[in-house]
């Protein structure tokens, strides 16, 4: 490996202020400590002066026995006209009792007089001064150069004289920020390179930078950085942030270390990499972006027939890491387009001496044809195809029988309505009646259907249906219009997908969700099976 590139999260911090996300101070701690395994170098944790909620966090994660990571709280230069030891801002920082400080100053000589309303020497007293006072009560400080890029173009010479009053005031590491993301990749290298030249310790201070992701450069305009010189990298592990995100450190970490030979995190931790973006999502209850590089869902799956021909011989033909390496895994979809090698791969799992040339690959395939033909999409759906292989081999069975089910929806369009659903099905002969209400005609289905699978079938209770889609495939066709409902379902340990196709979306809705609850009962019953999700 070359040089160390430091790794300074700011997940729970400028990923807090993303819209839609809200960490309670639990997820929060929570958060910390899976940074904390992950091996980043600092994670900054919110702005101590700004909310109670941030308040109560500091005064946690004290308790936290971290292993890699040290804590950072952040806030902002002193005010105008008042003592750094009097402003209520950096008392809180002190206050937080954390090992980092980060703050940030203007550095754009139009923020100071048309924002902030300050004085241009006054304002590079207020970065001297707070740079100084935090070194003085034993903090690492590191100084946020708040719109660097464009103060840079506007004024450079302003711009450095801020920086350098940072220097001069004790900081013990620059970063350079494209607040408003709006910097191409050669600017922030050129400048990168001019600043290392010109500020009061050249050349061997460290800087940062931190980038977001307006112009959908940050990733670039961080890699472009670190070519540039610079030592600090600051993100957010999944580029949660304000407007269009921050610079996604899932990303700029392997690309850093996989492919440019840099130091961000061990290299054994590399493998929680996945792992760790997605659980994040999950905390914060955004859906990860499927086509997310490295760590998406869809990074490493692949489609087209001749893509999968390659990959199967030699997989460097379309991969350009071995997705274990950062805890991702390969996939390979069932499509009308994937290929007679693709579908043999997904049947040799329910059936493992299956011959790609065999009358029963060759039904399956035609099979498949049929059903995407009718609007059925698999790609997506993997527990839908197992079973759509299982029918065609004559491994399946059915686990119930339905009679018939009615459901009531009184009012549907008001708010806080309810539906209720009645099912009578039949399961060895013998016969169960009953209802459920729920939060529209779907989830009383559902959960109607559930209630009376457990009398025979007590699994089904960890079963809960996780998401679900609609599609409508032929719009000109109006309220006649066939649509695709796709069911994601989980048991606390495993994800799938079933999909069903109607004009009635009730209808298709109830394939999907009969569909999944077969999976359910296939996968615990211990026949063969392969992984949805």
């Amino acid at each position: 490996m070359s040089r160390h590139i430091s790794i300074l999260d700011s997940t729970l911090r400028d990923g807090a202020q993303a819209e839609g996300i809200s960490f309670t101070v639990q997820d929060k701690l929570k958060i910390v400590k899976l940074l904390d395994e992950l091996g980043v170098d600092y994670i900054e944790a919110g702005n101590p002066g700004s909310n109670p909620k941030d308040g109560e966090f500091f005064s946690k994660v004290k308790e936290l026995k971290l292993k890699n990571s040290k804590i950072a709280a952040f806030g902002s230069t002193r005010r105008k006209d008042i003592a750094v030891g009097n402003d209520p801002q950096i008392k809180a920082l002190l206050k937080a009792d954390t090992p980092v400080t980060v703050f940030f100053g203007k550095t754009w000589d139009f923020h100071v007089t048309e924002i902030i309303n300050a004085d241009l020497n006054e304002n590079l007293a207020m970065i001297h001064d707070t740079a100084k006072f935090l070194k003085e009560n034993n903090k690492e400080v590191i100084f946020d150069a708040e719109h660097f890029f464009d103060g840079y173009k506007a004024n450079p010479g302003y711009a450095l004289a801020a920086v350098n009053a940072a220097v001069e005031g004790g900081a013990d590491c620059i970063a350079l920020c494209d607040t408003n993301g709006g910097a191409f990749p050669d600017d922030v290298y050129s400048i990168i390179k001019s600043v290392r030249e010109k500020i009061a310790v050249p050349n061997g201070f460290p800087l940062g930078i931190h980038c977001h992701n307006d112009c959908g450069m940050a990733i670039a305009n961080s890699i472009m950085a670190v070519s540039a010189g610079a030592a600090q990298v600051q993100g957010t592990l999944t580029g949660f942030g304000e407007r269009c995100g921050n610079a996604n450190l899932s990303a700029i970490i392997p690309n850093l270390q996989l492919k440019r030979n840099y130091n961000c995190i061990l290299s054994d931790n590399m493998r929680n990499l996945t792992y760790s973006a997605r659980y994040i999502s999950e905390i914060a209850n955004v859906r990860l972006d499927y086509g997310s590089p490295y760590v998406g869902r869809s990074a490493f799956t692949h489609k087209a027939g001749m893509h999968i021909d390659a990959v199967g011989k030699n997989p460097l033909s379309f991969e350009h890491v071995n997705p274990e390496s950062i805890g991702n895994a390969r996939k390979i979809i069932a499509s009308e387009i994937a290929g007679r090698g693709a579908v043999v791969d997904k049947i040799r799992r329910v059936k493992s001496d299956i011959d790609k040339n065999s009358p029963e690959t060759e039904a399956i395939i035609q099979k498949l044809k049929a059903m995407e033909h009718q609007g059925y999409q698999y790609e997506a759906a993997d527990g839908g195809f197992e079973l759509l292989i299982r029918r065609e081999l004559g491994q399946y069975r059915p686990f119930f029988e339905l009679v018939n089910f009615r459901i009531a929806a009184e009012r549907p369009y008001l708010p806080g309505s309810s539906a209720t659903a009645m099912i009578k099905i039949i399961v060895g002969g013998k016969t169960e009646i009953t209802a459920a209400e729920g939060e529209g005609p779907i989830n009383a289905l559902d959960k109607a259907l559930r209630k009376a699978l457990e009398v025979f079938y007590p699994q089904i209770s960890t079963l809960r249906l996780s998401d679900y889609k609609v599609r409508v495939m032929d719009s000109k066709e109006a309220t006649a219009s066939r649509v695709r409902v796709l069911i994601e379902s989980s048991d606390g340990e495993d994800n799938w997908t079933t999909v069903g196709v109607s004009t009635d979306i009730i209808e298709a809705s109830w394939i999907a969700l009969v569909d999944s609850v077969e999976y359910k009962l296939i996968k615990d019953l211990g026949k063969l099976f392969f992984g949805g999700g």
